[in-house]
């Protein structure tokens, strides 16, 4: 998936088919090994390496989550709101993991970064749920706006409407996109948000340890919902089926933008069309020409990336061998 401006590559978005730890899906985690040293657990959550949980990432509001997930596993409570959960006391930010984790616990957590190489996914216990206007954050009552949102009228006025209908106990987070939106169209957003949330706690009570209890959509309806807006002209789809799914989801989202989704047509793969693919092996090779004359050398290591730069066909007299060396690492970095 390809992002063009002006015909310029701007963004490359990559997805592995039959991709069961996107970012965004939660699993019901059992804690495996708590490293002190590192102020980080090991997690189970089914993968062949076990995942990587830090202190920094748990959440302030882990204890209410741990709370819940006890509740919920022995049955004592039915309903799916938070109206009735007594929040925890935040954790100390400069805690110890120890404190809040212990071998063996159980606790939901969320895929912040996909497996890589030899290394498990990355997780987060900070659970929040997107949607197209707003982003939900259960254990919390605080509502924020965008500070791309720059008129205090229009952050005013996006505060009340959500203000009027957020459920107790969940915060919202008010996107970029959602400016100059409506009541309908932000209720819409939201309720569908709640109706996740359900459905993800009615799943913790007997999802099976190490396994998915909910998940995030397709990489492709995630990208279209996080950076769709009016500045788009057009969205080519390569596939028939892959067409009719963006395009269904753009018309639930953004209905006026659907006609703007098409199915591209052409013999000629679509990356070679638009000249992404070109640009795409310009950008992954390990030479970097830079408009001086100079270039760059990449190289990929297990544990760094060495990048040299190399002052190339660039001319200079041997008196200003120090000002062309400043310009080179100047146009370098």
């Amino acid at each position: 998936m390809a992002l063009i401006e002006d015909k310029q590559l701007v963004e490359l978005h990559k997805e592995q088919i039959n991709n069961n730890y996107a970012v965004g899906d939660i699993y019901l985690g059992r804690i495996k090994k708590i490293m002190p040293g590192l102020n980080a657990a090991f997690v189970d959550v089914g993968y062949e390496k076990d995942a990587f949980l830090h202190y920094f990432d748990l959440g302030p509001q882990v204890q209410s989550l741990i709370k819940l997930t006890k509740i919920k596993r022995n049955g004592s409570v039915t309903g799916t709101l938070l109206d009735n959960l007594k929040l925890e006391a935040d954790i100390n930010k400069a805690g110890k993991i120890s404190d809040v984790l212990s071998k063996n616990m159980l606790l939901p957590v969320q895929i912040a970064k996909e497996p890589i190489s030899t290394k498990g996914p990355r997780l987060s216990s900070d659970i929040s749920i997107a949607g197209r206007y707003v982003v939900l954050v259960p254990f919390s009552n605080t509502i924020s706006v965008s500070k791309k949102i720059k008129s205090n009228t229009e952050r005013n006025r996006l505060k009340k409407i959500i203000e009027s209908i957020k459920p107790q106990n969940f915060g919202v987070i008010i996107r970029t996109v959602s400016e100059g939106r409506g009541v309908a169209e932000m209720q819409k957003d939201l309720l569908d948000l709640i109706a996740k949330w359900e459905n993800f706690i009615k799943k913790v009570p007997s999802t099976e340890p190490s396994k998915r209890v909910w998940g995030e959509m397709d990489r492709s309806s995630t990208l279209i919902r996080d950076i769709l807006n009016p500045d788009f002209t057009n969205v080519y789809v390569s596939t028939p089926e892959l067409f009719d799914d963006i395009r269904s989801y753009v018309h639930d989202i953004s209905p006026e933008m659907e006609k703007i989704v098409k199915l591209y047509k052409q013999k000629e793969p679509i990356f070679d069309h638009f000249g992404i693919e070109k640009q795409i092996k310009n950008a992954f090779g390990k030479t970097v020409n830079l408009p001086g004359g100079a270039y760059l050398v990449v190289e990929h290591t297990e544990a760094l990336h060495v990048i040299d730069v190399n002052s190339g066909n660039r001319t200079a007299s041997k008196e200003n061998q120090e000002e062309n060396a400043l310009q080179v690492n100047k146009e370098a970095a």
